[in-house]
């Protein structure tokens, strides 16, 4: 029996070898007496899915699962943004959410990921009781969905008017729909298709959609995430559109990626530290901000000039989520590109963040390059890049003993001046800069990233963070 585990977000499995119709029904099962012992099933529960093979036929089983035990449910009536679903919960007064989805991870994956009454991700220690729940296919209840909607334990609805109204109250789009932009959108095959059409029509800006069909192969790109160099076939569009700018969102839409109008991606570290100055300087907010531990530290830069506060969590909106409901933060986000929003859902939303960053060209008069020469005279150039490794779970004790073990004295040249253990091993230097080994939560890979003050030691950085692993 496949033993499931929820990782940084959600449980994940190669489809047709542990991601079965029998273990996302086991999965919903386990999800469904945790909303009993909860008091949570009353309240019913949104599902909806991304593209990918069979995600709309893994949502209807989950559905027969909860339906099954007497809660009821909102199935989608089409693939829908991840971020679409956290608000539905909010609107529909849910108990939580499940959505059928593996985000950025390859074709062959699907995933499955679940939601708090807030549409935040829920906590490690609720998870772990997930888990606990979930029990062998034998003790599955489960009941036909043609049953389930007839018998009204099922509703199928569409998520989009509301969820594109509630985007409309967080941004005026409408000087975006006359500024006269042209905006290239890469959708990656996605659940952003058709949205930012449909949220800057009728005015002078032009949005040119690209990879904006159902292709779950996922064309031109190794994964649907918003990185090279998934990006790269979509940023060349650039210059055969006269873009300003490129949006682009992973494969269920709630992260985003930016390009220039150049057609040079923009790393997520610059656009979280970009998006930090536009609530900062250009909007006028203030309020707490909540990152990760593997992302800028532009933003504890801007933090301490503008005087709010700054916390730092592990990776994954498992813990920022909630420290986002604690603090009342103003914004909360990490390294891979996800960023979430005071006044919205305490989840990543990679379509509102696109509408924020056009908004942010809008009131600066700027282009995407220049906005970054506007952050780095605020805190000074920093540069970014990360190595993702698999390896064998063979090697993983051996991995974390040698990390584990590390005292460097100097990493690239630069002096190592503390360690934090917060999740992975953060050896930080003496320029503030960091590097950051740690297991993904999702997949079988090591990653080794860093943040520098200095160009010419990023790849003796990541050198030197490899080592520390044992894997050079």
């Amino acid at each position: 029996m496949t033993v499931i585990k929820f990782g940084t977000d959600g449980w994940r499995a190669r489809i047709a070898e542990e991601y079965t119709f029998d273990n996302v029904c086991r999965a919903a099962q386990g999800f469904a007496s945790f909303l009993h012992r909860a008091g949570r099933a009353e309240r019913g529960v949104v599902i909806g899915y991304d593209q990918r093979f069979q995600a709309d036929n893994f949502a209807g089983a989950a559905a027969e699962v909860l339906a099954a035990n007497g809660i009821h449910v909102w199935l989608t009536d089409r693939n829908t943004p991840t971020p679409a679903i956290s608000f539905a919960v909010v609107d529909k007064h849910a108990g939580g959410a499940i959505n059928i989805t593996a985000s950025h991870n390859p074709a062959m994956d699907c995933g499955f990921k679940v939601r708090d009454p807030l549409g935040g991700a829920i906590p490690p220690f609720d998870l772990k009781k997930i888990e606990s729940l979930i029990p062998p296919i034998r003790s599955v209840k489960r009941m036909k969905l043609s049953d389930a909607l007839s018998d009204g334990l099922v509703t199928k609805f569409d998520v989009t008017p509301t969820y594109i109204a509630q985007l409309n109250t967080l941004v005026d789009v409408e000087p975006t729909k006359q500024a006269g932009f042209s905006v290239l959108v890469d959708c990656m095959w996605g659940n952003n298709i058709g949205y930012f059409p449909t949220l800057l029509a009728g005015g002078a800006t032009a949005v040119h959609e690209v990879h904006d069909k159902r292709n779950p192969i996922f064309p031109h790109m190794t994964r649907p995430e918003p990185i090279p160099p998934n990006v790269d076939h979509g940023l060349s569009f650039v210059s055969e559109f006269g873009a300003d700018v490129a949006i682009i969102n992973d494969g269920d839409a709630d992260r985003v990626g930016i390009g220039d109008e150049h057609g040079n991606f923009i790393d997520q570290l610059r656009v979280y530290g970009l998006l930090g100055y536009y609530f900062l300087e250009v909007r006028g907010d203030r309020g707490p901000i909540v990152k990760t531990i593997s992302t800028t530290k532009m933003l504890n830069k801007l933090a301490a000039q503008y005087n709010v506060p700054v916390y730092e969590t592990g990776v994954g909106f498992k813990y920022i989520a909630p420290k986002m409901v604690e603090v009342d933060a103003m914004i909360g986000g990490e390294e891979s590109g996800g960023y979430a929003f005071r006044g919205h859902v305490p989840e990543r939303d990679g379509i509102l963040a696109g509408l924020y960053f056009l908004d942010m060209m809008v009131q600066t008069g700027k282009k995407p390059s220049e906005l970054l020469d506007l952050l780095f005279e605020k805190v000074g150039p920093h540069y970014y890049d990360r190595i993702d490794s698999r390896f064998d779970a063979a090697q993983k004790p051996e991995i974390l003993a040698n990390v584990a073990a590390a005292r460097p004295s100097t990493i690239g040249g630069l002096a190592v001046t503390d360690i934090v253990t917060v999740d992975g091993h953060q050896f930080i230097m003496e320029d503030g800069g960091w590097v950051l080994v740690r297991f993904s939560g999702t997949e079988p890979i090591i990653r080794v990233y860093c943040e520098t003050t200095h160009e010419d030691r990023v790849a003796a950085i990541l050198d030197d963070g490899m080592k520390i692993a044992g894997l050079r």
